[in-house]
């Protein structure tokens, strides 16, 4: 833990000028020869990092960039051109939603998030399980012996969880799992802690169609975020760790309600120390850092981020007042390429936020 970086969290304050995107997205989009728009162009356009299907950059709260590719594919139609109307998959970004609706029930006083997790498997006073908390869940640093594994010619227990065995009850698929480590001791990235941290929230808001009312209260319903699909579970337990659908404009929606530190139309509907964590780094994850269901880098530009499988990403940089969301699909060994493509698009946003003004001082 040593080798830690000591950031700070950032934030940028809203323009009282611009207005707010809950209805639709101010722009100010930038002409085709911009060094912005080459470098979106750069995911489209012989791409190094596989199929990219939605860019969008906005910085100060307007929408400077943005573009769209490919097709989606079904099997009982014709493929259909990806646009800005296409509801395009979260993966794991959804854990960073997760985050912000945990947060609302922290601050409602409903959850601690350092006290033992609620999970009935562990009742047994001679569980080690039971000292396992909600923070441990959240920062996947819970001991819990979960395989996040996606090749197929490897054992993998969030495969089982999403599509095998464990696909009706994803909670209690990962609850069942036993200690491989002592709570807090280890990092290890696992989707089924996401899910078990939604059948908590789930105990406390309801299943089903309950649930789902209660993401539409507190999340997509103040923020504007219509097109948002949340799936569950056959518990009726939101399925947090991957499945989200919604546009890339909605998706950019979330980024900002982080950038401005949980703040929306004057509400503040997150604490911003809640807000604040997703960017403090708790475990060294190759060359980024996790937090808590986000992930951070200690470069220049503060950037922080939600991060799905293929490439999802809802990039953060309070620096330079900026979200950019990227979708496709990107394979693993192609994640380098996909950095140093939103490393070059954040080199040419920050000579633009130096010479507008948006550059944080």
């Amino acid at each position: 833990m040593s080798s830690l970086p000591s950031l700070t969290p950032a934030f940028r304050s809203h323009d009282p000028q611009v207005p707010w995107p809950t209805t639709a997205w101010p722009e100010n989009l930038l002409p085709s020869d911009h060094d912005i728009t080459a470098v979106v162009n750069e995911a489209f356009d012989d791409c190094s990092f596989g199929e990219t299907h939605a860019v969008i950059v906005i910085q100060g709260g307007k929408i400077l960039a943005e573009r769209y590719g490919g097709h989606l594919v079904f099997f009982d139609r014709d493929p259909e051109p990806i646009t800005a109307e296409s509801t395009l998959i979260s993966w794991s970004m959804g854990k960073s939603m997760l985050h912000f609706v945990l947060g609302t029930l922290v601050d409602a006083g409903q959850l601690d998030p350092d006290a033992p997790a609620p999970v009935p498997e562990w009742a047994d006073p001679a569980d080690p399980r039971r000292a396992i908390t909600i923070r441990h869940l959240l920062r996947m640093r819970d001991g819990l012996d979960f395989k996040e594994e996606y090749s197929l010619d490897q054992p993998s227990d969030v495969i089982q969880m999403l599509f095998g065995d464990g696909q009706e009850d994803m909670a209690s698929f990962t609850a069942n799992k036993p200690l491989a480590h002592a709570p807090g001791s280890f990092y290890n990235y696992s989707s089924g802690s996401t899910n078990l941290l939604s059948r908590i929230v789930a105990d406390r808001v309801g299943y089903g169609d309950n649930y789902e009312a209660y993401l539409r209260q507190v999340l997509f319903g103040p923020l504007g975020m219509n097109s948002a699909i949340p799936k569950f579970d056959a518990q009726g337990v939101f399925v947090a760790s991957s499945f989200v659908y919604a546009t890339a404009r909605d998706f950019a929606k979330f980024g900002l309600l982080y950038l401005r530190g949980g703040e929306w139309e004057e509400r503040q509907l997150v604490t911003r120390g809640w807000a604040g964590e997703a960017q403090i780094p708790v475990s060294p994850d190759g060359d980024n850092f996790y937090t808590q269901h986000w992930w951070a880098n200690a470069d220049r530009f503060g950037s922080y981020w939600a991060n799905g499988h293929e490439g999802q990403r809802i990039i953060c940089s309070p620096v330079t007042d900026t979200v950019i969301v990227r979708l496709g699909k990107t394979d693993e060994p192609d994640y380098p390429a996909l950095r140093q493509w939103w490393d070059r698009l954040l080199e040419s946003l920050d000579r633009r936020a130096a010479a507008e003004g948006h550059h944080q001082q």
